[in-house]
C-alpha cells in the first residue's frame, strides 16, 4: 500500500532537509524510503511551499451544506443567500458550476473548489517578459539571483516593473510547476544542486600540513592588510582538474578582480614560474602580498618574491576560511570548469575570458559595484 504523509509530516521533511538532515536519515525517521523523501521535496527544488490557507471570504463546507439543504427543501436562491449573509450572485455562481439545483452535493463541491485553488498562479517572471528575458540573460552569464536582484536595484531604481528578488528568481527556477525559467537553468548557479540546500550542506578539508622552508605565517600579516583598506594583497590557490591538470587563481582581497593562470604543472618551478610572470604584467602597485595555504606548489615562494616584490604570507593547515575570499571565487570558478575535467583544453585566452566575466559581475559585497569598477578607481590596469 502506498505510503500517505500528513501535512505535519510533510513539514518536517521539509525543516528537517533544511537543516541539513539528509534523505536516509529523514526516511528513517519517518519508516518511509530515501526516493520517496526525494520525491517530496522534488516538486519545489527543496524549498518549503508556503502553507496553503483557504481565502476568508471562499465559501466553507459548512455553508455548502446549508445550499444543499436550501436546496432539498425548495428554497429560492435569494433565501438561501440571506440566511448564510451571501450575496445571491455567490450562491447562484457555486451552484451553476456545480451541475445546478438537481445535482449539487456539498463535498463534491468543496473538494471542487480546493481543486481550483491547487492550479499554479502566473508567477512575476511569467507576466514580465522583458525582465524574464534579462534574468535569463544574466543567469546564462552565471550571475547569482542575489547579483541579478542587486545589480536591477542598482540600475533600474525607477522601474518598479522591473525589481525582483533573488527568492523569488530562486523559487522560479526550484519550483517545477513554474515555467517561467527552466530547471535546468540551475547549471548556471554556482552550486548547481537539484535541490536547493541549506546553508549547513557544506563540505569541509583541506589539504594536509606541510611545513614550508622560511613561510611567513599568516598572524604575521599587518592589520591594514586584513582590513582590507587597499589593492594589491592577493589570495591564491590551484583548482584542479582531471589527468593532473591545474591553473592558479589569484583573487584581489579588496576588490574581489580574479586573475587566472594556466599552468603546465603543479611542481614548485611550474607554479612559480607562471605566478612569477603573471605579477610582471600587472602594475607595481597591485604587487603587494599573496596569501596562500601549505601546498608545496609554492616552495619557492622567497624567489617569488625576490623576482616580483611580493611578500608570501602561509595560512594555518587546514583553516581555508583564512583564503575565504579565494575559496568563494574557487567555487565560482568552478562554474566554468567543472571537477572531473581536464583543464589542459582551456588556453590562457579562455582562462582571460572567464575570469573578464567573474570581474564584470555585480558583487554584493561591492554593494553591486564590479571587482573591475572597484580596482580601476584605484589603479590604472594594462592588461
Amino acid at each position: 500500500m502506498k505510503r500517505m504523509f500528513t501535512t505535519q509530516e510533510k513539514e518536517f521533511v521539509f525543516d528537517s532537509w533544511k537543516r541539513g538532515i539528509g534523505f536516509s536519515e529523514i526516511a528513517k525517521i519517518l519508516d518511509s524510503k530515501p526516493g520517496t523523501i526525494f520525491t517530496i521535496l522534488r516538486d519545489t527544488g527543496g524549498i518549503k511551499p508556503p502553507h496553503r490557507k483557504r481565502a476568508s471570504l471562499h465559501l466553507t463546507l459548512a455553508e455548502r451544506e446549508e445550499i444543499r439543504a436550501g436546496l432539498s427543501a425548495k428554497k429560492s436562491i435569494r433565501e438561501i443567500a440571506l440566511f448564510l449573509g451571501r450575496s445571491p450572485s455567490t450562491i447562484s455562481r457555486e451552484i451553476q458550476r456545480n451541475r445546478g439545483r438537481r445535482y449539487y452535493k456539498a463535498v463534491d463541491a468543496n473538494n471542487r473548489a480546493s481543486r481550483m485553488a491547487r492550479r499554479p498562479k502566473p508567477c512575476l517572471l511569467e507576466q514580465n517578459q522583458e525582465l524574464r528575458q534579462l534574468v535569463l540573460e544574466k543567469l546564462e552569464l552565471k550571475w547569482s539571483p542575489e547579483q541579478i536582484s542587486g545589480w536591477l536595484k542598482k540600475t533600474m531604481t525607477r522601474q518598479k516593473t522591473m525589481q525582483i528578488s533573488a527568492e523569488t528568481i530562486y523559487k522560479t527556477l526550484y519550483f517545477r510547476t513554474r515555467a517561467a525559467l527552466h530547471h535546468q537553468l540551475v547549471k548556471h548557479l554556482r552550486r548547481s544542486h537539484s535541490l536547493r540546500h541549506g546553508k549547513r550542506h557544506s563540505r569541509k578539508g583541506e589539504r594536509g600540513t606541510i611545513n614550508i622552508v622560511n613561510g611567513v605565517s599568516i598572524h604575521e600579516r599587518s592589520r591594514h592588510i586584513d582590513n582590507r583598506r587597499s589593492v594589491g594583497h592577493w589570495e591564491g590557490d590551484l583548482v584542479s582538474g582531471s589527468n593532473n591538470t591545474h591553473i592558479a587563481t589569484l583573487v584581489d582581497r579588496k576588490s574581489r578582480y580574479t586573475i587566472l593562470v594556466k599552468l603546465k604543472g603543479k611542481d614548485a618551478t611550474s607554479v612559480n614560474h607562471a605566478l612569477i610572470e603573471k605579477f610582471k604584467e600587472i602594475p607595481v602597485e597591485l604587487r603587494k602580498s599573496l596569501t596562500w595555504d601549505r601546498g608545496m606548489e609554492l616552495a619557492k615562494h622567497t624567489e617569488l618574491t625576490t623576482n616580483t616584490g611580493v611578500a608570501v604570507y602561509f595560512c594555518d593547515p587546514q583553516s581555508p576560511w583564512q583564503r575565504g575570499t579565494n575559496e568563494n571565487t574557487n567555487g565560482l570558478i568552478r562554474q566554468y570548469f567543472p571537477k572531473k575535467t581536464s583543464l589542459a583544453q582551456h588556453s590562457q585566452q579562455t582562462l582571460n575570458a572567464v575570469a573578464e566575466q567573474l570581474n564584470n559581475r555585480p558583487r554584493k559585497t561591492l554593494k553591486f559595484d564590479t571587482p573591475k569598477q572597484v580596482i580601476e578607481k584605484r589603479v590604472a590596469l594594462t592588461g
